[in-house]
């Protein structure tokens, strides 16, 4: 029996190590080398899509800027999605002052209720470029090279830039965890990009062409579902060779942490519950990576404890250890991220028992579908 323990741990710290060398670690490695795009001139002409549903005192503090990029040809559109605060008039406010701020407003009506994808085809519908770039109306990009950085990745053959988008530091524990789990989950997806498996992107800092998302027939068949308008986009339609990834700090955008844990239960349930729909391989891989680190801890912890060739099981764990902090230290230093690493051995434990609590909890919650943000 314990014999069989020490196989699953062997093997569990196998998969575990693969992952972390092979994909966690890409996007450490990657090159931060300059696109020949972006020694040419001119730069294409961009796009920027925000849906906003009662967010003014956000646009108020975020959308300058997004404004006020350092690009030489960009509009901004912002959707006004039935707001029923003053977004109406602090756009109007800021389209005095900006000529390339464009507002589209969808009035409310009680008859047609509607998904954040909603909001968001009125944008694409009415932009006037083939590059689109995406972000929230509570994002900032951290520096007016954001644009600049985003498209430069793009020649003709890429269709979709997968962006980083960070949590505003904060004081706290909750705080601390939506920065490490947002940093993990980046490095993760970033990483399978880097290595040909695109799965996902996220909303607060993507860009695709406009061509991609009529030719597939916008949202498609998950266009009932209220989550999804990036990862699953991405999930159905990025291929191997056209993916790219941005990721300098200069590209980075922010937002703000749920501020309790209810709120960011509620987000986390309604993020969690489109991995249903993601494509047979890639829930594959997903799965497979956490369940292996229940496995690696559960077994290791049991041979410990017997204790069963303790010697090898202590130095396996070492090794997964000194390879997990070294290659989470060098993807915080890459996206930014400080003083996340010393409590991210008690998150690697937790993280995958919490996932798997609010997943179950996803799946069975029918009010997803109607959930706007």
């Amino acid at each position: 029996m314990l014999t069989a323990i020490l196989i699953l741990f062997c093997t569990a710290g196998f998969i575990q190590l693969f992952y972390y060398l092979f994909f966690y670690l890409a996007p450490a490695i990657e090159s931060s080398k300059k696109n020949s795009r972006e020694t040419e001139a001119p730069l294409p002409s961009l796009s920027v899509i925000i849906c906003a549903r009662n967010e003014s005192s956000n646009l108020r503090k975020y959308l300058p800027s997004v404004l006020e990029q350092d690009y030489p040809s960009y509009e901004v559109i912002v959707v006004n999605d039935c707001s029923e605060d003053d977004t109406y008039s602090v756009l109007g406010e800021f389209i005095k002052k900006y000529p390339h701020l464009k507002i589209s407003n969808i009035a409310k009506d009680p008859r047609f209720t509607h998904s954040k994808k909603f909001a968001q085809f009125i944008g694409i519908k009415a932009s006037a470029n083939e590059i689109l770039v995406f972000t929230d109306a509570d994002c900032y990009p951290v520096s007016d090279q954001w644009l600049r950085n985003m498209a430069g990745r793009f020649d003709p053959g890429t269709d979709f830039v997968l962006g980083y988008g960070g949590i505003i530091k904060g004081k706290g524990l909750l705080n601390l965890y939506q920065r490490w789990e947002t940093m993990f989950i980046a490095i993760q997806y970033l990483g399978m990009a880097i290595r040909g498996i695109p799965y996902m992107g996220v909303g607060r800092n993507l860009a695709y062409r406009r061509k991609i998302f009529f030719e597939k027939k916008g949202y498609g068949a998950h266009n009932q579902i209220a989550s999804g308008d990036d990862d699953l986009f991405v999930n159905s339609n990025a291929t191997p060779g056209k993916v790219k990834t941005e990721f300098r700090k200069e590209s980075h955008t922010r937002t703000p942490a749920a501020p309790v844990t209810a709120e960011w239960t509620k987000r986390k349930i309604r993020h969690l519950s489109t991995a249903a729909y993601y494509k047979f391989r890639h829930k594959v891989l997903l799965v497979t990576e956490p369940a292996s680190r229940l496995a690696f801890y559960a077994s290791g912890i049991t041979l410990l404890l017997y204790p069963f060739r303790w010697q090898i099981t202590a130095a396996i764990m070492a090794v997964r250890l000194v390879v997990m902090t070294a290659v989470l230290y060098a993807g915080s230093r890459k996206l930014d991220e400080k003083g996340i690493i010393p409590a991210a051995l008690f998150f690697d434990i937790f993280s995958p028992l919490l996932n798997l609590v609010l997943y179950s909890a996803a799946i069975r919650n029918k009010n997803l579908r109607k959930a706007w943000k």
